[in-house]
C-alpha cells in the first residue's frame, strides 16, 4: 500500500478503534494464482500479552475456510471516507490552484490464517459478535432467544476462522497535507453534507486542527 509518512496512523489504541467500529473487513485470499476476497465481519481480540487476533466465521458451504487454510492472508479494515471538495478550501479563494480529493480511513491486517472448527469456540464467537451489535439496542437480541435445537443447526452450518495478526498498517487520509485554512473548510463542508460517515471524516478533520 502507498503509504505517505505524514498519512501514516501507528498507534494501536486508534487502530484498534476503528476495527471495533468498523467490523465488516475485506479479507483477501489467493486461489489459483489469483486474489480472492470475501467480505467477513471479524471481532479483534487483542489482550495484554500474546498476538493480536481477528476471530470470524464463514459459511460451511464457503471454499474459502479449505483453501485459506494456514496460508497468508490479507484484512482490510474501513472507516469513514469522503469525497473532498476543492471549494472547500480557503485556497481556492487565494490562487485557484486545488483540485478534488477523497478522504478515508484505512487499516490492514496482514497474518496467517487458521480454521476452528470446534462447536464451544463457535459458539462463543457467535454470541461475542451478536453482544458486540445488540447491546447498546434497548431491546438486545440474544443467541439464547432463539430454540436452542436451531441454534445447534445454525452452528454446524459454519466454521470458524482466525488470523493471528503478524503486521498492522493504518493509513489516515483525513486532509494532514493541507494547511490550517484548509482542514478547517474541509470540516465545514462535511458538517454540511449528508450521511454518518461524512460526519465522522468531519472529526477526524477537526483533530487535525488541535
Amino acid at each position: 500500500m502507498y503509504l505517505p509518512q505524514h498519512f501514516e496512523e501507528t498507534r494501536p489504541e486508534v487502530l484498534h478503534a476503528v476495527m471495533a467500529a468498523h467490523p465488516l473487513a475485506s479479507l483477501v485470499t489467493v486461489q489459483n494464482g489469483l486474489p480472492c476476497l470475501d467480505e467477513i465481519p471479524f471481532l479483534l481480540s487483542a489482550g495484554d500479552a500474546g498476538p493480536i487476533r481477528l476471530q470470524a466465521h464463514v459459511a460451511r458451504a464457503n471454499p474459502l475456510w479449505q483453501r485459506a487454510a494456514n496460508t497468508p492472508v490479507l484484512v482490510v479494515f474501513r472507516g469513514p471516507q469522503a469525497y473532498i471538495s476543492p471549494s472547500w478550501y480557503a485556497a481556492k479563494a487565494e490562487h485557484g490552484k486545488v483540485v478534488p480529493t477523497w478522504n478515508y480511513v484505512l487499516v490492514q491486517a496482514r497474518g496467517i490464517l487458521r480454521v476452528v472448527d470446534d462447536a464451544d469456540w463457535l459458539r462463543a464467537q457467535v454470541q461475542a459478535l451478536t453482544r458486540s451489535r445488540e447491546d447498546s439496542r434497548a431491546a438486545p437480541w440474544q443467541v439464547s432467544d432463539a430454540p436452542a435445537d436451531y441454534v445447534a443447526q445454525m452452528l454446524r452450518a459454519i466454521v470458524g476462522i482466525e488470523v493471528t495478526v503478524e503486521a498492522l498498517t493504518g493509513k489516515w487520509k483525513v486532509s494532514q497535507n493541507r494547511n490550517e485554512a484548509d482542514r478547517t473548510g474541509v470540516a465545514l463542508g462535511l458538517r454540511q453534507e449528508p450521511g454518518d460517515q461524512t460526519a465522522e471524516m468531519a472529526e477526524w478533520v477537526s483533530k487535525q486542527l488541535l
